[in-house]
């Protein structure tokens, strides 16, 4: 028999407002939604916090952290998987979109290994039933990388892969166009000059011989199915046009104002750093979220990096950048279910998916207290 659970005395977010009432769980789903405080005895009283939908993060590398603590320390894959997902479900992300990179420009040869066990070790831990969030796939495919497709052929018709997006780490293009910047971070890795030169012209010249055919071959791989493409780190209006003839529909992390507008534009929808936002603009000096916010431009956050920073965004959008709560939370929570193909969770509605997290604000800093799952508590 599936067991009820009762909300109450909680601010709830609901898609258009909020609302002070109570919800009702009954097994994996939302059963109802009413105002006023519950007088049942089996109610749980939520003391005046808020509960907003589960969080989707569309794109988190934050495995990768667990997998190597440090430069020199790897740790146990399925270990690091399980630990991923604890902090997760920790930081009220109940959808998990994990991103594992295929493809090495010569600089990130443990992320194969990355990629590989993580597959292996998500398809062994979903099948056990032991994780505490719902995680999928999402293969970010470094285009100009010899590998890749290699890499991407055995997985791309893998039941859990939502997204595919396409990636250039090249110097001098994307992400990496101050090559000031570029040489810089390299530098920190320990390459002497001689060695990083010769590293740059090597991937300039692959890039110019690889990246065309590649990018052709991994689109006739997965386009018409029911896999979402993205690009990433989107520059100018030229590669805005080229994503979107080819289909593209999501541009993820635009480094510049001008390729997220033009991506709305072409009717793209578009996904912001979610640490940017609390941070106050970009790690690697490109665009500042909050600008591609005020302009209107921004769907979607994604963790990227911190999955803790989603919730916070969402609260600092908020109460800084004038936008109401309710927008606010579905920008970590129905628009990414959405772009992920994922309609039946994201909101705080009956008949969808019972994934809820209970908020307390100390301050202006919200503090995740509880998290549910498909109905059951897991944090």
């Amino acid at each position: 028999m599936n067991q009820e659970t009762i909300l109450t005395n909680a601010i709830l977010v609901l898609p258009n407002e909020t609302l002070h009432g109570t919800i009702v769980l009954h097994g994996t789903a939302i059963a109802d939604i009413q105002s006023g405080r519950s007088h049942s005895s089996r109610a749980i009283d939520f003391a005046g916090d808020t509960v907003i939908p589960g969080v989707v993060d569309v794109h988190t590398d934050n495995l990768e952290r667990q997998v190597q603590p440090r430069s020199l320390a790897r740790w146990p894959s399925r270990s690091a998987m399980v630990a991923h997902d604890a902090q997760c479900a920790a930081a009220g992300v109940t959808t998990v979109l994990d991103a594992l990179c295929l493809g090495d420009l010569g600089f990130d040869k443990e992320r194969i290994k990355t990629f590989r066990d993580g597959v292996v070790d998500l398809d062994a831990l979903t099948e056990a039933g032991v994780l505490k969030s719902d995680h999928f796939l999402h293969l970010r495919c470094e285009v100009p990388a010899q590998d890749m497709l290699d890499l991407l052929d055995p997985v791309a018709d893998h039941p859990l892969v939502r997204i595919v997006s396409l990636m250039d780490h090249c110097p001098g293009v994307g992400q990496y166009a101050n090559m000031d910047f570029y040489r810089k971070l390299r530098r920190r890795d320990g390459l002497d000059e001689a060695t990083l030169e010769r590293r740059i012209e090597q991937m300039q010249e692959q890039r110019a011989r690889l990246r065309d055919p590649n990018r052709r071959a991994l689109l006739d791989r997965v386009r018409g199915g029911s896999i979402v493409l993205a690009s990433h780190d989107d520059r100018t209006e030229d590669e805005i046009a080229e994503n979107a003839a080819d289909g593209i529909r999501i541009s993820e992390f635009p480094v510049t104002l001008e390729a997220a507008t033009a991506a709305k534009r072409a009717g793209m929808r578009v996904i912001a750093g979610a640490p940017n936002i609390v941070r106050g603009g970009s790690h690697s000096g490109n665009v500042n979220a909050v600008d591609l916010l005020r302009a209107g431009v921004v769907d979607a956050f994604a963790s990227d990096y911190v999955p803790p920073s989603l919730v916070e965004a969402a609260f600092q959008c908020a109460r800084q950048e004038a936008i109401g709560l309710p927008e606010a939370v579905a920008m970590i929570s129905d628009h990414p279910a959405q772009m992920s193909g994922l309609n039946d969770r994201g909101q705080l509605r009956t008949g969808l998916r019972a994934d809820l997290v209970r908020i307390r604000l100390l301050g202006s800093l919200p503090i995740v207290r509880q998290v549910w799952s498909a109905g059951e508590r897991v944090i």
